[in-house]
């Protein structure tokens, strides 16, 4: 299966960020990408923190996401449904329950258009090294549930995807939960590391959770310098199951593809059959 991370360096207006993103997915759809996916807030990327509090929108419906209330939602269907691709939505804010916070919100969406799968950021990123602080807390909602989804790529292969969102990263046990009941195929993780961290221990985490689940792993990421000051890695990849970096862009917007093997994975997971050998669960 053909797959897309779209890197992005997003802006703080959102219309430019949803052009840019209908423009990537397009380009990606032209490259062949049966599955294409958006980095961590591709919509905005803002001066402050909490200004993605006032683009917001509510849960949109799973089959037909309005155009004025929840535009980006319906950018999103509108771009799967129009281009024929599963599409993974990066991450989103969608309001929460708790005043003057939302969710970081990854949206599922198949090839009709319609969500599929929702998966809210558990992990709440927090940073501070005397110079640069970070704290989502501030901000965000956590979500509470591991999620995956069920797709059937074009050959007929089905795939188990696991949802994951950039500080998840760090925590293996999420990846270890959404695999319980059925091995993961493929976890997708869209990010907007900084690029402190991410020099550190960006391709060493993803390809830790390649190789200890036996599995694909795809990160679309943000990927440069952003106008309010803050530098993000970049270095989109994707990853086969042995550890392999099979495609990435180091800093700037692209389309990162990559082929995927059903094939090779179960013959790693034949010669090496870790997964069947877990004690502790």
């Amino acid at each position: 299966m053909k797959v897309a991370a779209l890197q992005m360096v997003s802006t703080p207006r959102v219309d430019e960020n949803l052009a840019q993103a209908r423009d990537l997915i397009a380009q990606a759809a032209r490259a062949g990408a049966e599955l294409v996916a958006l980095p961590e807030y591709f919509c905005l990327m803002g001066l402050h923190d909490r200004d993605k509090l006032a683009i917001s929108e509510p849960l949109a419906d799973a089959l037909s996401p309005g155009r004025s209330l929840n535009p980006m939602q319906h950018m999103l269907a509108e771009a799967a449904r129009e281009h024929g691709v599963w599409l993974i939505g990066g991450t989103l804010p969608i309001r929460s329950h708790e005043a003057e916070r939302v969710f970081n919100t990854v949206l599922v969406f198949n090839p009709r258009g319609e969500r599929v799968a929702r998966y809210d950021k558990i992990h709440l990123f927090c940073f501070d090294d005397g110079q640069r602080r970070y704290d989502e807390a501030a901000s965000l909602t956590p979500g509470r549930l591991p999620v995956s989804f069920e797709m059937r790529d074009e050959a007929g292969e089905n795939w188990h995807i696991g949802l994951s969102v950039c500080y998840d990263l760090r925590f293996p046990e999420l990846f270890r939960a959404m695999g319980a009941s059925k091995a993961l195929d493929l976890i997708v993780l869209p990010a907007a590391f900084t690029d402190t961290t991410g020099k550190a221990h960006w391709e060493l985490l993803l390809r830790a959770r390649a190789v200890e689940n036996l599995c694909h792993v795809l990160a679309p990421a943000q990927g440069g310098l952003h106008e309010n000051g803050r530098r993000t890695f970049g270095h989109s990849m994707a990853i086969e199951p042995w550890g392999g970096v099979l495609a990435v862009q180091p800093e700037g917007p692209g389309v990162v593809l990559a082929e995927l093997s059903k094939a090779n994975q179960a013959k790693v997971r034949m010669q090496l059959p870790a997964l069947t050998h877990r004690v502790l669960t």
